[in-house]
């Protein structure tokens, strides 16, 4: 193939095959919604999982005998894995075709939840935690290539907007779910039905795929780069472990060296994407995409807003338990207005203002959440003993913020992407929320692991180490704030570039 067609081909998610389409023809309107609700039944086990985690910590840390670094890594072992895995396990839906990727995906992760659920310590729990990951980045890819191929793409509009509210109640209704079965304590099991809970979803999810998912695949097929992921998966881990153990070790020389060390792997994967595209246009990282400015600047504040983002979801829930003494019941309660404002603002607010205003509103839904995590703070220090409802307030509106920050970065980061990189684009953008997401509570949870240890220092020290590690996440928004200015007004998805 010449170099030109190589430049421009989709390299995930291609051009779907006629085969796929016809076999997608053949369902009818109340199956491909059933075929729907299973894929995004997938989505939402997936975001549900990365959170839910969190509102267990204190009874995994008291009976279980975490460590705080053992809590971090099933936590940021997850989403990591996620991250690095994402993009391969979209080319594997490519070449092996969606519907069997899928499959493949739903079970490692129903088989990965059991291992979860029957984890007899804590190393046992992070090794299924990341086999949990590595499933979910097979399975979660093959949603929007499904959703491609039985939606024409004029009625693709009203699925992807499902999704994007799904998603972003999804994303913080974890703890909320959480704390329900914990405080329930079904069957005596503690903490371990928030993973047992997705077995009965995984058996009838796979059931109902295997009878309605139509088959289907890329007619274009990409090569898996494994150097290019292993080149990933080592750079990720120089920078993610030395931040978890570090504390572990008294912060040694060899640490920092680790870290150190991310400079040349990166500039190796930086010369290994490029003669890798040179050389078959099969590169997992494709340097093309960087020359977009909107794309670029996009990445950047994603992985910033999603940095923060993890931090604050991992050590508010910390908080609350640790600082407030709250139960894992209350602990959900007290996210519920934080869920309801992330999803309404993604679901309306977001999806009305940015065509009017362009990318800007993603300032403002940061700076939002900056103050209101301040008011947050705030309430916690002048109130000697608050409850969720005196908290409503200030996490109404920093799901206000959340949302309408996260909801307009993906539209503005791909909305100048060349269509024939739409997918790698996609990919790049879901492993670098994830990403964020581990460095999140990675970095954070580390500082505040550092002022609170488990089992050391009262109430007063676990909220002062959530006020430390709010300021960091205040200024990490104030950055994603700044950086979003910078991204082009003159985008596709503004009303006033469509009229004119």
């Amino acid at each position: 193939m010449r170099q030109a067609e190589r430049g421009t081909r989709p390299l995930e998610g291609g051009r779907i095959s006629d085969n796929a389409q016809q076999a997608a023809a053949g369902l009818t309107g109340r199956q491909r919604t059933m075929a729907l609700a299973i894929v995004a039944t997938a989505m939402v086990l997936d975001l549900v999982d990365m959170t839910i985690i969190n509102v267990a910590v204190p009874t995994l840390q008291g009976r279980f005998g975490a460590s705080d670094a053992q809590v971090q890594w099933m936590v940021a072992g997850y989403s990591t894995i996620f991250a690095l895995l994402l993009i391969t396990g979209g080319r594997i839906g490519d070449i092996f075709g969606y519907k069997r990727a899928f499959l493949i995906g739903v079970i490692g992760f129903t088989l990965t939840s059991l291992l979860c659920g029957i984890a007899a310590n804590p190393d046992q729990l992070i090794v299924a935690r990341l086999l949990q990951g590595g499933a979910a980045a097979i399975m979660l890819p093959q949603v929007m290539s499904l959703t491609q191929v039985m939606y024409a793409p004029q009625e693709r509009v009203a699925a992807l907007g499902l999704f994007g509210i799904l998603g972003g109640l999804a994303a913080v209704l974890g703890p909320v779910i959480g704390g329900a079965l914990i405080s329930a304590n079904l069957f005596g099991l503690e903490w371990r039905p928030i993973f047992l809970i997705n077995l009965p979803i995984g058996v009838v999810a796979i059931y109902f795929a295997i009878k309605i998912l139509p088959n289907g695949r890329s007619d274009r097929r990409p090569r898996l780069d494994m150097v290019g992921t292993l080149l990933v998966m080592l750079l990720l881990f120089m920078l993610i472990f030395p931040l978890i153990q570090g504390r572990q070790y008294g912060w040694p020389l060899w640490g920092f060296a680790m870290m150190a060390m991310g400079v040349p792997i990166a500039l190796t994967l930086a010369w290994y994407s490029l003669a890798r595209m040179k050389r078959d246009g099969s590169a997992l990282i494709v340097p093309d995409l960087f020359h977009a400015r909107a794309f670029t600047l996009g990445l950047t504040t994603t992985l910033m807003f999603q940095t923060a983002t993890g931090g604050l979801l991992f050590t508010l829930a910390l908080a609350l338990q640790r600082g407030l003494g709250f139960s894992a019941a209350q602990v959900g309660l007290t996210h519920v207005p934080f869920a309801f404002g992330a999803s309404f603002a993604i679901g309306m607010l977001s999806r009305k203002a940015l065509p009017r205003f362009g990318p800007v509103i993603i300032s403002w839904g940061a700076l939002l959440m900056a103050v209101s995590l301040m008011s947050l703070l705030a309430v916690l220090h002048w109130q000697v003993a608050p409850t969720p409802l005196m908290l409503a307030l200030p996490l109404l509106f920093m799901g206000l913020g959340m949302g309408l920050t996260g909801g307009p970065l993906g539209p503005c980061t791909l909305s100048e992407v060349d269509v024939g990189y739409a997918g790698s684009a996609s990919g790049l953008l879901k492993a670098t929320q994830q990403l964020g997401s581990a460095v999140g509570a990675a970095a954070i949870g580390t500082l505040f692991f550092s002022i609170q240890p488990e089992n050391d220092g009262g109430r007063a020290d676990a909220i002062s180490a959530f006020t430390w590690s709010s300021y960091c996440i205040a200024a990490g928004l104030l950055a994603v704030a700044l950086v979003a200015l910078m991204i082009p007004r003159s985008l596709k998805i503004r009303e006033d570039r469509a009229k004119a």
